[in-house]
């Protein structure tokens, strides 16, 4: 068989026998614009000179071996990392025209424009209704019809209300690990956020709990911007309208999922899908 050949085949079936979202167009409008960005943990250079667009109610899927840096961006993007003494950003996270990693830039505004669910569901002890409460208070005061309406609106989205709408008086630590997933969904969308951080929130999960979050992040994706870290290549395939891949800090490719994972242009890139390394 020619390499030709091979190469054709290769494309058609996807590396690994992966199959992309076809026909998923990236929208040239971009929620966040990632420019020229390094990160330091103290002396540490963490990400090198990044340069990314995450374009409007789309989901970019970051994929690289552990230790490249994609978590970390999720960090920055949100300015978690600002809780830790000796981590620094330098560079753009532009939002709106602004640099969100500024100091001048509220963090309370930033987080309730960004949103992000973790690895492990990370539910506060306290029942299921003042779980979603929570951060709606923080933010806004409503009177308390209009607080139900948002809280049934966020758990009916994050596809859990039908699970919990008899008992959510009930403590959240009660629940299942999925559903505790969904409800840690449902409390970051309430405030209605511009964008939402998934740092590999399946990990954890079992193979149906995995699929009904799947499930989730396409339909959150038609009002978020929707960014997922993930060491599942399969994943990233499915879920994703973009991929971008990290190698050492750096930003090594970035294409939509359908070529991502057919026509890699990197050699690296090609080498991690096809599982010679990571």
């Amino acid at each position: 068989m020619s390499s030709t050949t091979e190469t054709k085949q290769s494309a058609e079936a996807g590396f690994g026998g992966m199959q992309a979202r076809s026909g998923a167009q990236i929208n040239a409008t971009s929620r966040i614009s990632v420019r020229n960005l390094d990160f330091y943990y103290g002396t540490n250079k963490a990400l090198k000179g990044i340069n990314l667009e995450l374009p409007d109610r789309q989901v970019t899927g970051m994929i690289g071996p552990s230790g490249c840096g994609k978590s970390t961006l999720l960090r920055v993007l949100n300015r978690m990392y600002s809780l830790y003494p000796g981590q620094r950003a330098e560079g753009e996270v532009l939002m709106d025209g602004r640099n969100m990693i500024d100091p001048s830039v509220d963090l309370n505004e930033l987080r309730s424009k960004v949103g992000m669910v973790f690895q492990k569901p990370t539910p506060f002890p306290m029942t299921i209704y003042d779980n979603i409460a929570f951060g709606i208070k923080l933010h806004e005061k409503l009177p308390k019809s209009e607080l139900d309406d948002r809280i049934e609106w966020a758990l009916s989205r994050a596809a859990i209300w039908g699970e919990v709408k008899d008992r959510l008086q009930s403590s959240a630590m009660g629940l299942s690990g999925g559903q505790q997933q969904r409800l840690c969904i449902a409390r970051s969308i309430a405030v209605r956020p511009e964008v939402m951080l998934f740092d590999e929130p399946t990990s954890a999960l079992d193979p149906i709990s995995t699929l009904k979050i799947e499930e989730l992040i396409d339909e959150l994706k038609r009002d978020f911007t929707i960014c997922i870290v993930t060491h599942n290549m399969q994943q990233a395939a499915r879920c994703a309208d973009q991929v971008a891949f990290f190698y050492l800090g750096e930003l090594v490719e970035v294409a939509p999922a359908a070529r991502m994972f057919t026509a890699p242009r990197e050699k690296r890139t090609q080498e991690y899908i096809t599982g010679r390394f990571g």
